[in-house]
């Protein structure tokens, strides 16, 4: 979708991009509307009062520039079990209730604890809903009557299917017929917004071949459907909850909503605090004015964008064109049959069902949040159906954070003496007796090897270990404990248990581990003490993962591409790409130069020629950087000429990218324009012309030609730690987008 700039109100932007967005935020939201306020079983105009409140309203005071409000099918089950219980105006004052709630909510400034709810069971409770809806509207489309649960819906549905209302089937299988092929038309054909489309045509339809069904019934005008709430007699319990319930689901839709919202577009973020308390405001003014309650809707908003709007002025704008309708043309809406709004729901329902959502639950191991979820909430109720749901997602984390990796086996062959029991993970007292089974496999008298391999470990884990131990070497076998963790058995007893983190692998770890204070460390020169204390904590920490990763490359290497880079330090070319061993074959030089073969030198050309025709690498990556100390004596040599010796000699290879930088090379320019300084802009300029000559490479450019291997520059900033793209032309960000600072930075 075209992301597009949210500003203030415009006179001339609104009348150029928000009253065209608008007209057709409009014609989607009237249909809508009316169908969900037939399914929530209240009155039909409280669907359009809502719709009017929510747009101008919420949409004036919201702080999600860019999102529409209305009537919402995610509470449509929550609405139809209130009317049923308390009667149309007790739901009216509780979504008064909930509005007031809603501004509570936003003045305490929690409205992003609200989103700490797991979005599987979000999506999974939008799923339940649209099942429901579905379940509920089936019969209306099939010329039945729906009955008050899901389970009756579901049950009922075969002596549905054996009397079928004919007419009503027709009427609602042409509505869902054409929501389903809308998308596929053309896009001249889908300016007109596929709700409006298929109501049309099947009112068009009923009324052209005169058929006999059942239409929207509306008793009085826009005006007469005004009410008053009415508090409850008695049950205040009930109420509180329908409160509540009403209160944090209109939350949540709508906070959701508006942070989708705003990765549809560039301008500024929503204000999440003053959506709540604009949302709660539209829901006090729709419940005073007897309408439904008021969310933010994905549906609405996404058009609102994809239309062109700019401003919050087209979910005004929306909203005046919804009351112009609901006052003026009201008798239209009569002519609607009910079953043409059943299959519009039919179909929205469905929508809500979202198989995208289903395959993400199965990929990440959330399956069964998503189906328990679904479950409660279709057989049970929307509340408890996602207090449910959050109880099995939290139980689901608990068990993956606490979770601990526990084998216990012989070393050699059947009735060895020689045991090892091996523990990864957290190790805590809920892992206790899964420990107690391992350790209890153990024959007595036998030498034991215990790994640890921990980032935490509780005192109810240790003193477990320390006790077996003793009991172990007490009948005359041996314990040897090798602590690979960062947790440590001897800490737990004194200090509460804490969580462990190692940071990136290979960055000075010598600097922080106590394992530097090793005999084996100081049996060395003070000189080499970091690296030996590196490869102590590399042994100790990482050794056996990296020897587990490389299990499969011991007999060859099969990397994916040549990376050719500086030798500088501060350059670390498997952290920049994510890359892990075998995937690199790596060549490093003062400069990140490639000489010409007919300079002499020929080790950068024998790596492209070792690389290119035995490892069949599918990529060559030239990679600079900033503050490159080959660059500035480049730049230096400008005025003092190079240095001697071998430095000199071999920085002569960058002469040409220095002389392309002096005459104004494109790709310097965009760094410059990006605040790198002059250094920087030749380093840039340098990668351009090393990706040039390699085009031209009497190996590379053949294969490049021949769509065998790709060349791809690259340019790692230190200040920043963030990697850029280097064509032959320019330099852009990788993935996410870098913002610039406005100022050139100091580099």
């Amino acid at each position: 979708m075209e992301k597009r700039g949210v500003g203030p109100l415009n006179f001339r932007e609104t009348l150029r991009y928000d009253l065209p967005a608008s007209l057709v935020v409009f014609l989607v939201a009237l249909p809508l509307s009316l169908g969900i306020a037939i399914a929530s079983g209240a009155p039909v105009l409280a669907g359009l009062i809502a719709a009017v409140v929510g747009g101008i309203v919420a949409g004036a005071m919201g702080g999600s520039p860019l999102q529409v409000s209305g009537p919402a099918a995610g509470l449509t089950v929550v609405v139809a079990e209130l009317v049923a219980e308390f009667g149309w105006l007790t739901t009216c004052a509780i979504t008064v209730g909930a509005g007031v709630l809603q501004i509570g909510f936003g003045l305490s400034r929690v409205a992003t604890a609200a989103l700490a709810i797991a979005p599987v069971v979000v999506h999974a409770m939008l799923a339940g809903i649209g099942i429901t809806i579905a379940l509920q509207q089936i019969h209306v489309l099939l010329g039945g009557d729906s009955a008050s649960s899901a389970w009756q819906n579901l049950v009922g549905l075969p002596n549905q299917l054996a009397d079928i209302g004919w007419s009503e089937a027709l009427v609602g299988g042409l509505v869902v017929a054409v929501m389903l092929l809308w998308p596929s038309l053309p896009a001249s054909v889908r300016k007109v917004p596929g709700p409006l489309a298929a109501i049309v045509a099947a009112t068009a339809m009923t009324l052209l071949l005169r058929l006999d069904v059942e239409r929207i019934t509306i008793d009085g005008n826009f005006f007469e459907a005004l009410a008053l709430p009415e508090l409850p007699s008695g049950n205040w319990a009930a109420f509180a909850m329908g409160v509540l319930t009403v209160a944090l689901i209109a939350s949540v839709e709508s906070l959701l909503s508006a942070v989708a919202v705003d990765k549809m577009h560039t301008g500024p973020r929503s204000d999440l605090n003053r959506e709540l308390i604009g949302q709660g405001s539209a829901n006090v003014a729709s419940g005073m004015l007897g309408g439904l309650p008021v969310t933010g809707v994905i549906v609405r908003s996404s058009t609102n964008v994809a239309s062109g709007a700019r401003t919050r002025a087209s979910a005004i704008l929306h909203g005046v064109w919804v009351l112009l309708f609901a006052v003026v043309l009201t008798g239209l809406v009569e002519q609607i049959p009910r079953a043409a709004l059943a299959g519009l729901l039919v179909v929205i329902g469905m929508q809500l069902v979202k198989l995208a959502h289903m395959r993400s639950a199965l990929r990440t191991g959330d399956v069964w949040v998503y189906a328990v979820t679904v479950t409660a909430v279709v057989f049970l109720n929307l509340l408890e159906g996602v207090a449910i749901g959050l109880a099995v997602a939290v139980a689901m984390v608990v068990a993956r954070v606490v979770r601990a990796e526990i084998t216990s086996e012989p070393l050699g062959t059947e009735g060895s003496r020689q045991w090892r029991v091996t523990i990864r993970g957290s190790l805590s007292f809920l892992s206790l007796p899964k420990l107690n089974k391992a350790l209890g496999r153990v024959p007595e008298a036998a030498h034991l090897t215990l790994e640890l391999d921990t980032d935490f470990l509780d005192h109810a884990s240790s003193e477990m270990l320390e006790d077996f131990r003793w009991a172990h070497e007490s009948g005359g076998g041996t314990v040897l404990v090798v602590e690979k963790g960062k947790a440590r058995l001897a800490d737990a007893p004194r200090r509460p248990p804490r969580r462990h983190t190692t940071g990136l692998v290979g960055l000075t770890p010598w600097r922080h581990s106590s394992r530097a204070e090793s005999a084996d460390v100081h049996r060395h020169p003070a000189s080499l003490r970091s690296i030996i204390g590196g490869v102590d904590a590399y042994h100790a920490e990482h050794a056996d993962a990296l020897a587990a990763t490389m299990a499969d490359i011991t007999e060859r290497q099969d990397p994916d591409s040549l990376f050719l880079t500086c030798a500088d330090s501060r350059l670390l070319p498997n952290v920049i790409t994510a890359s892990g061993p075998g995937d690199l074959f790596t060549v490093r030089n003062v400069g990140n130069l490639v000489p010409a073969v007919e300079s002499g030198e020929e080790s950068v050309d024998a790596a492209i020629e070792y690389a290119l025709t035995e490892l069949g690498v599918g990529s060559i990556v030239i990679c600079g950087h900033s503050s490159c100390g080959a660059m500035n004596a480049l730049i230096a040599s400008e005025e003092a000429g190079l240095p001697d010796g071998a430095v000199g000699n071999w920085l002569r290879h960058g002469v040409g990218s220095l002389a392309a930088f002096r005459q104004g090379h494109a790709a310097g320019r965009a760094a410059a324009a990006l605040g790198f300084g002059r250094v920087d802009q030749l380093a840039v300029v340098n990668v351009a012309k090393q990706v040039e000559y390699l085009g031209r490479h009497r190996l590379v450019g053949p294969a490049a030609a021949e769509a065998r291997v790709r060349i791809v520059g690259l340019f790692f900033d230190i200040v920043t730690a963030r990697v850029y793209e280097v064509t032959t032309t320019t330099i852009r960000p990788v993935g996410r987008v870098v913002e610039q600072p406005t100022e050139p930075v100091s580099r």
